[in-house]
């Protein structure tokens, strides 16, 4: 079976929050245009965890700052349709996606130094987006219980509020960034790398807490990652992304079980693991393509050891391959099962 778009289905049977329909993102370059996104597409639904992951540059973070229109300024959305509740947000005017953004879909950058503005105290900062985004706006004593009470829920003093990034360590300031997630009530929170830069330690810790928070808020959350082991602990389906490509799609167990795309098994098999028969790891050779000008056919063939002809020549589409796993991939037999590799 095949199709362009995958069903509900495939996010566990719940009503979809989110659907994305055939993606397709360029950026226009002094040299070209660049394929970033190339017909992704997935649905996400209500209380959901899920996973994206693959090689820094295949396009996982350009797919979610176009859920939240964030994309720079030379992005251009050739096609697809990204559905929050039945509308579609690229169809909206820049002062109606406001009306999405924090209140409905919020989102945990990268690099939580960079997310604050140096010369305020974070309290003050994450007063500005509730002030920004509530309708109709919290009063001040309203306010300031609110930020206790977020401060308290990621693990913090509210007494931190009054400080300075500079002031706080890594790990706090990635809660306070995940506070400020959080402040609007929104129903999808996307996680772009969200522990990059911790130490093992705090990274454990904030990924327990964003799981409970999770739980207990019944929150969608999308993370975004190239460690596979981050997306194994905290997500319930798993999508791969290969030089702009969804290559695999499923639920995260039985994707690290029996992954059915040669990247997904190469990824998890130049990994380590804890858990599963001793092995020594395999090294991922090659590189990713140029997106200036991928190559014809799958675009992962010229590093892939089962690659055929057809693959060389042409694309393969998303294909069903077990009751709710999907891959693009014409020898998705041949992969070998993994067995049980999460951590």
């Amino acid at each position: 079976m095949t199709a362009d778009r995958l069903p509900v289905e495939v996010s566990g049977g719940r009503a979809p929050l989110l659907e994305v329909s055939g993606l397709v993102l360029r950026y226009d370059t002094e040299v070209g245009e660049v394929s970033a996104v190339e017909n992704v597409s997935f649905s996400l639904g209500r209380a959901e965890a899920m996973g994206l992951v693959g090689e820094s540059g295949c396009g996982k973070t350009s797919v979610a700052l176009s859920l939240l229109r964030l994309a720079p300024d030379n992005a251009r959305y050739r096609s697809g349709s990204i559905l929050w509740e039945g509308v579609d947000l690229l169809g909206l005017s820049d002062q109606q996606m406001r009306l999405y953004r924090w209140a409905e879909i919020s989102m945990v950058f990268q690099g939580a130094m960079n997310a604050w503005n140096p010369v305020y105290r974070v309290g003050e900062q994450i007063r500005e987006a509730m002030y920004q985004h509530f309708d109709p706006p919290l009063s001040k004593p309203e306010t300031n219980q609110r930020l206790d009470d977020l401060f308290r829920l990621v693990g913090l003093d509210p007494a931190v509020q009054n400080r300075y990034p500079h002031e706080l360590s890594g790990g706090m300031r990635q809660r306070a960034v995940i506070a400020m997630a959080l402040s609007c009530e929104p129903k999808l929170i996307i996680a772009d790398e969200p522990t990059t830069a911790l130490d093992v330690i705090v990274q454990a810790q904030i990924l327990e807490e964003l799981k409970e928070i999770q739980e207990d808020l019944g929150l969608s959350i999308l993370y975004i990652s190239h460690d596979m082991a981050v997306i194994a602990q905290v997500t319930d389906t798993i999508g791969v992304m290969y030089a702009g490509k969804l290559v695999e799609f499923g639920p995260t167990r039985e994707v690290f079980r029996r992954p059915r795309h040669p990247y997904s098994f190469l990824l998890l098999s130049s990994i380590p693991s804890v858990t599963g028969p001793r092995r020594r790891p395999v090294s991922l050779e090659g590189t990713p393509p140029n997106l200036l000008a991928p190559p014809a056919g799958c675009r992962f063939h010229p590093r892939c050891p089962w690659a055929t002809e057809q693959c060389r020549n042409d694309e393969p589409p998303m294909m069903q391959i077990g009751p709710s796993q999907w891959a693009a991939c014409w020898n998705a037999e041949q992969v070998p099962e993994m067995g049980d590799q999460l951590p």
